[in-house]
This record gives structure tokens, sequence and C-alpha cells, in this order.
């Protein structure tokens, strides 16, 4: 998968267009000139999102209606598309080689890997974040499951209302039961799909964690089930619906949803100690790190090809030894972009790679 160049119009403060190679490009810049802004703008053609605002009409330049992000993409199968993501107020308008087309066959074209601060959510958010790292690991080999993880979200939400409702009008269990068992259904059903994908993306992710890259640090991870020590997690439909009969008083009480696997999580540790607890800062680095090349070698061996690799502020993440590492081991493998504020970091990597000096947003080749 190759990103051939990224144009960018009224987003953000970008002006122009940067022209990519297929290895290494590194964008260097003062704070503040937009280096963070061009990674925003390509992971917003792959995945139609923003890593920094979950409101893309704030991506819009000041004064403008309509912002542009445009980009050719090679896949392995030889065959170049015109990727376009265009912003209207709250409107996101995709297009495919000039043609409109819906999101659920947008996504997947281009994909994108991004580590930055806001990946060690990992590690050390909630549960959470590391439910979002795998769901968004699965949907980068499956998009269609988007739409699961959608329509679960919904159900949850409305489940959760009708249960405020029949909380607040004092019904009977026998009444909730009824009301409640359409929803129900819907539920495990999507919590069933939701399971068998996440321990199959957990499988894959771990037949990929290669410990060699950094050093002797060990990263293994587990599946962790809400409904473990609860009966039979090999029968999950079964085992889900009888926990969702159980708990209904629970669950009228509280108004919430307490079953199902928006309560999971992901067990991350660092030669076997839990990762939150035991790891330094720096371990804690590198553990995500490899998840995130793990997630990079599931995608190939599904697609025959490797993602786009992107790093902002490689230099504030990672020492000197693990830029080494990583650099190297992505080198021949997949197009990766890296943003620096430091100069001799660029000056340093400028015989391997391509240089951009960014200055208030404009790409100035080096």
């Amino acid at each position: 998968m190759f990103l051939e160049c990224v144009e960018a119009e009224n987003f953000r403060n970008l002006r122009g267009k940067i022209t990519c190679e297929s290895g290494l490009n590194v964008l260097v810049g003062d704070n503040g000139q937009g280096k963070t802004n061009w990674l925003e703008a390509i992971f917003l053609l792959a995945t139609t999102r923003s890593f920094k605002t979950a409101k893309l009409n704030e991506a819009i330049s000041f004064n403008e209606d309509l912002a542009i992000v445009r980009g050719p993409v090679h896949r392995a199968e030889e065959v170049r598309r015109e990727l376009q993501v265009a912003l209207q107020q709250n409107i996101k308008i995709l297009s495919l080689n000039g043609k409109r087309i819906p999101a659920n066959q947008y996504i997947g074209e281009l994909h994108t890997i991004l580590f930055n601060a806001d990946s060690l959510k990992v590690v050390r958010g909630g549960p959470e974040e590391r439910r979002k790292f795998l769901d968004d690991a699965i949907v980068s080999i499956h998009p269609p499951y988007i739409q699961t993880v959608s329509d679960y979200a919904r159900v949850i939400k409305q489940k959760n209302a009708l249960l405020q409702t029949l909380r607040d009008q004092e019904a009977t269990t026998e009444q909730t039961l009824e009301a409640l068992r359409p929803w129900n259904e819907q539920l495990a059903e999507l919590a069933m799909r939701i399971h068998r994908s996440r321990l199959r993306v957990v499988e894959r992710l771990s037949e990929n964690l290669d410990e060699t890259i950094f050093g002797k640090e060990k990263v293994t991870i587990r599946y962790a089930s809400s409904l473990e020590d609860k009966g039979d997690l090999s029968n999950y439909a079964e085992l889900i619906r009888e926990r969702l009969d159980l708990r209904v008083l629970a669950e009228m009480a509280s108004g919430y949803s307490l079953i199902g696997p928006h309560r999971d999580d992901l067990e991350i540790l660092f030669d076997g100690k839990d990762l939150r607890k035991y790891a330094s800062s720096g371990q804690q680095r590198t553990a995500v790190l490899l998840l995130h090349l793990a997630s990079l070698g599931v995608y190939f061996s599904i697609h025959n090809e490797y993602p786009l690799f992107l790093i902002d502020d490689i230099d504030a993440e990672l020492d000197n030894y693990r830029i080494k590492q990583l650099l190297d081991f992505l080198n021949g493998k997949t197009q990766t972009i890296i943003t620096t504020s430091k100069s001799l970091i660029a000056a340093e990597l400028s015989t391997s790679a391509s240089i951009n000096t960014i200055v208030n947003g404009h790409p100035i080749s080096s």
C-alpha cells in the first residue's frame, strides 16, 4: 500500500501538497507549524475520522465552508485509486475516483497505523481504550465489523434508556423481562460476534508479537471476558443469555446494561507482570509499540501488503535506540511518515528518507 501524495485545501492551516516516497518520509519543523496536521489529514483520508477532535468541523480553516483532503493510493494489485474526504459543516463527503460513496464502501481503501502520545492510552487508560484498540485491529482486516460495533452500541444505548424508563415506572420483574426480551436477543447475537472476533484478533496479535525488536522485554496479551468464571465461555451465546436473565434485577436497579463485551478488557503483561502496575514509562511505550507492530503483521497476513505507519513527534515518545530499532524494522516493509521538531534527527535520516520542512502548514522539500 502506497500513498503517492496528500493534498489539503482549507484543512486546518495546511496548504499545498506533500509528495510521499515509498519508504521513510520525515516532516520536520518548529512546533505549531502543522506537522501533526498533515498526519491528521492522512489519518482522515484513511479512516474518515480525526485523532485530534470528534468534531470534524473544527478542522475546517477559519472563515471557510469546505475543507478537502485528497490523495492517490496504490494497492498490492497495482490499482491506483483517488481518495477524497470533503468536510462541510458536520457533513463528510467521501469519494473514490471522483464518485461519491458511502462510508462502508470507503473504509479499507487506505489503512494507517498511528503511534502518538494518545496511543499510550492503550495501557494507561481504561478498558474502553483497549477494546477500541482491538476493534480497530478487527476493522482493518474485516471492515464490515464496524457495523457490528455500531449496532451493538445502538442496542446498548436503547436498552439503557428502556431500563431507566422501567425503573422510573417501578415495573415488575416480569414486566421488565418481557420489555427487555427483544433488546436482549439483539444484544446476545451482536455480543457473540464481537466476542468471537476479539478472541480471534487477540490470537492473531499474539502470533505477531515480536519481543526481539527492542531487546529481551516480552509482552503477552489475553482477552479477559467479563463472563469469565460465570459459565462455559465456549458456548458464549447460551451463557450471555443466561446472565442477561439472571442479572435483570441488578440492571433494573442501576438503569444500565451490565452484561456484554462492553465490559470486557485486554490483559497486557510485560515479562509476566501487569503492564499498568509494574512497567516503567519506557517499557509501557515499548509494549504499545509492539502491539502496533503486531497489528501491522496481522494486516499483512490477511492482505499481503502493509498499511501506512504514522508516528507523531517520534523523538518525544521514543529514545534514540528505539527510534533506530523501529525504523530498521519498518525499512522495506511499510511506507512510514514521521514528524519531528529536531532538525538533527531529520539530518541523520536525510540519506535514507524524503524530508519535508513544514512552515506555516506548507511543505518545503529538502
